[in-house]
């Protein structure tokens, strides 16, 4: 359960994108996908997914909120969580992140070593090749 001082998060918008380690990011995954769920519901989505206990998913849950990157309401005795933040913003702010530690904040590094590294289909460098236009078709 959230601490009450945890209360803030459900009437505040996150100023910024917060960092989601990877094990939080699993977690807002099912939360984007659901809108809003219970940790019950959470726990159940990630069945089959993960080998983690239900108190380690109430744990993440909780620094998610911690983050401001879940607000919740209470019905009862349930707390029902939502995104605070939405996936392609922080998407957006992962990749930022990735490109500017690994490849100091060039894309043309980051393309040359997939291209070098993964089979990329024709559909896919047709694709790039329209996004490096300006093409958003």
């Amino acid at each position: 359960m959230p601490s009450p001082r945890s209360k803030s998060a459900t009437t505040k918008s996150a100023p910024t994108i917060p960092s989601i380690s990877d094990a939080e990011w699993v977690v807002m995954t099912e939360f984007w996908r659901l809108a809003e769920a219970t940790a019950k519901q959470i726990v159940a989505a990630l069945e089959g997914k993960q080998h983690w206990k239900p108190r380690t998913v109430q744990s993440l849950i909780n620094r998610l909120v911690q983050k401001q990157a879940l607000g919740f309401r209470q019905e009862g005795r349930e707390y029902i969580y939502r995104p605070l933040v939405g996936e392609a913003q922080c998407v957006h702010e992962a990749s930022k992140t990735f490109v500017d530690r690994v490849f100091g904040g060039r894309l043309a590094p980051l393309l040359a070593c997939f291209l070098e590294r993964e089979e990329v289909t024709p559909k896919e460098i047709e694709e790039m090749r329209r996004l490096l236009k300006g093409d958003q078709k």
